[in-house]
């Protein structure tokens, strides 16, 4: 059964074995990787979680998706955005397309009531039909297509 858990140090490997199947220079979602974050070192990924849980904490609600010791995917809401919050996600290559998406972002939802946000904000490639899927299986309505740094992206909006 998984789990929406805050992130922490004790899933380094796992986490690692994770980043490493999505491959180098793909994008993921929900863990607020940035390109200076150092992970692959004790220290480095130690200072990375800190960010995420102490620094970011009022900014940005992490969550990872693990089941048994395999970290599967990870969301975050942006904190933000007025009475908007923002929600991306990305679930591993070989966990897809077992709901976990759908299941992660229903419960994040859940959370962004606990934090007075009356919307969220979720935005999609165009041609990403199971993202798409995803966000609508969860009260998604489609306002348009949008330009984004990487192309044409659906963006949605679901209220909480």
């Amino acid at each position: 059964m998984p789990e929406l858990i805050v992130p922490h140090v004790h899933w380094h490997t796992a986490w690692l074995d994770a980043h490493d199947e999505w491959g180098a220079g793909v994008q993921e979602d929900g863990f607020g990787l940035l390109a200076e974050d150092e992970v692959r070192s004790v220290r480095g990924f130690e200072a990375w979680v800190r960010r995420l849980t102490e620094v970011d904490r009022d900014r940005c609600v992490y969550r990872w998706i693990v089941e048994g010791d395999r970290v599967l995917g990870g969301i975050a809401m942006k904190l933000e955005c007025g009475e908007f919050g923002h929600i991306g996600y990305g679930i591993r290559p070989s966990a897809r397309r077992r709901g976990l998406g759908t299941w992660a972002l229903g419960r994040m939802l859940g959370e962004a009531r606990n934090y007075g946000l009356e919307r969220i904000v979720l935005i999609c490639a165009e041609d990403n039909v199971a993202s798409a899927r995803t966000i609508e299986r969860n009260g998604g309505v489609l306002e348009g297509i949008v330009e984004t740094d990487l192309g044409q992206a659906r963006r949605y909006v679901v209220g909480v």
